[in-house]
């Protein structure tokens, strides 16, 4: 695995990424966006939806733990999943992500409450605030992403 850091100046930012990487999304993708509260987890998501032909702004799964989005809402078929109220991993069983994987996109927020539990070809993005301002974003690439990510333009 590799990895690398880019420098995201703002939300917009942010969302132009998200946008870009929906791309080279594919079915049984896992992208697990990881940092703290309010670091832009969402906004990046937001993004791909946009870019997958999403039409209304993507609402937060904090609630719901998943928002299921299929054609011809975005052109590839994407479950929005947020599991930062799952207390254990063993709950994550119960959302049928495994099954979602054969010919759906994952995009996790909060994929650390899987525990060891998240796969091991996920493409790992972790966006941290910085004092200054903007974001930091520092990814992992398995051997799945090589050749994907990073996306030209970063």
């Amino acid at each position: 695995m590799r990895s690398g850091t880019l420098r995201l100046a703002d939300a917009p930012q942010t969302e132009k990424l998200g946008a870009a990487l929906a791309d080279c999304l594919r079915a049984g993708d896992v992208v697990a966006l990881s940092g703290p509260l309010g670091a832009g987890k969402t906004t990046f998501a937001r993004g791909v939806l946009a870019a997958l032909g999403l039409a209304e702004e993507a609402p937060s799964p904090s609630y719901s733990l998943v928002i299921a989005y299929e054609p011809p809402d975005v052109r590839l078929p994407l479950w929005h999943v947020d599991l930062y109220r799952i207390e254990e991993p063993r709950e994550i069983e119960e959302l049928g992500l495994d099954d979602a994987r054969t010919d759906t996109a994952l995009l996790i927020e909060w994929p650390e409450r899987m525990g060891d539990h998240l796969w091991s070809d996920a493409l790992r993005l972790d966006l941290e605030p910085e004092p200054a301002g903007g974001r930091r974003l520092t990814w992992t690439i398995p051997e799945a992403w090589e050749g994907r990510w990073p996306l030209p333009q970063s």
